[in-house]
């Protein structure tokens, strides 16, 4: 037969520690993060993304952490770019890794070039014919890339060819330049006057990569050597820095090639100590934040959710002081919230402050 409960073994909640949920109250809010603080104790989305700020907050409040952000979606044409130049402006990011196509648009934006919405009843054949490239709901202008070529295309001239370089060494470079023409405020340029390198792992899948190969092409015709490019030069610098710190955060946007890249930096300095008895330190990230709408069963993560990645040894167990949070909501709406909701706690309360509500 079953067991049945007996009621006087029956708990409170309060008797096993648990943490009592508070009712949302809109009313007794007065800014972004007493809205996010109250939202932890909800349920939900809700909680979960008063977590990622908290989680967000000791990541910024650890002086010893090197924060790493790494970004994949179409969030520069989606108009977020200027909230990585705050995260990068204010020192929060140490490094960046990112696909070229975010490198691109947000190339684009930074040199005042526009990007447009889209308009439904336009078909996409006339969109083609008129040189208007969709993004889902948002369209990038054929010109702005042709424009951003001619733009590359004047960074490299300034390079001796037969030069071998990578995606941090040649983005740098196109940040310079925004830099010294006084562009507008752009990813790049940021990153720029933060000394904060930006890895984009799979650089030929980009219109960067693109008009690269064509600058390439132009030498060979001028019988000129070309270029050379090694992504091990990306893999080793940012291994140097990893190397550097003993304390690790990583705050994710989506997933793609950029989350893995980053993550596996600690697998990557276990099987170097493990194969080549080169003593490499133990490293792996202690906070994590990640944002993106996809559940692990479809396959997006490129990267698993953190607690699988716990058993890759590419993250601290929460048992061991890790801290992590996952948010599945689009990244278009919660990263500014969370974003500003930690800027106002920074703000508003000294260093040394208790992270956290």
């Amino acid at each position: 037969m079953e067991k049945k409960r007996n009621a006087q073994n029956y708990g409170t909640g309060h008797d096993d520690g648990l943490e009592p949920l508070v009712p949302l109250d809109l009313g007794q809010l007065d800014s972004i993060d007493a809205l996010v603080s109250a939202m932890s104790n909800t349920a939900f989305g809700g909680r979960r993304l008063g977590e990622a700020a908290d989680t967000l907050e000791a990541m910024i409040r650890d002086e010893s952490c090197f924060r790493v952000v790494t970004i994949s979606g179409a969030m520069t044409i989606a108009k977020q770019g200027l909230v990585l130049c705050e995260m990068i402006e204010r020192g929060w990011v140490q490094a960046v890794v990112a696909t070229g196509a975010l490198m691109t648009h947000g190339f684009v934006e930074g040199a005042g070039m526009l990007h447009f919405k889209h308009r439904p009843s336009m078909r996409d054949e006339d969109l083609f014919e008129r040189g208007y490239n969709r993004v889902y709901d948002t369209i990038e202008l054929e010109k702005n890339l042709d424009d951003a070529e001619a733009l590359l295309d004047a960074v490299l001239s300034k390079i001796e060819p037969g030069t071998t370089i990578c995606s941090h060494d040649l983005l740098a470079r196109v940040g310079q330049m925004l830099e010294d023409d006084d562009a507008g405020r752009a990813i790049l340029r940021s990153a720029v006057q933060k000394a904060v390198p930006i890895y984009v792992p799979a650089f030929t899948d980009s219109e960067l990569g693109l008009d690269f190969a064509i600058h390439n092409r132009r030498l060979r015709e001028a019988g000129k050597t070309p270029f050379g490019f090694d992504p091990f030069l990306d893999l080793e610098d940012f291994a140097d820095r990893i190397r550097a710190h003993e304390t690790l955060g990583i705050f994710t946007i989506g997933g793609g090639v950029p989350r893995n890249w980053a993550q596996q930096i600690a697998p990557y300095l276990e099987i170097s100590a493990d194969r080549l008895g080169t003593g490499e330190p133990v490293r792996r990230y202690r906070y994590a934040v990640r944002i993106c709408p996809e559940p692990e069963h479809w396959g997006g993560l490129s990267g698993c959710s953190y607690s699988e990645g716990v058993s890759w040894g590419k993250f601290v167990p929460e048992s061991e002081g890790g801290r992590h949070a996952e948010v599945h909501v689009d990244a278009t709406i919660v990263w500014p919230i969370i974003v500003r909701a930690v800027l106002e706690r920074l703000e508003s309360r000294p260093a040394g402050s208790k992270a956290g509500r």
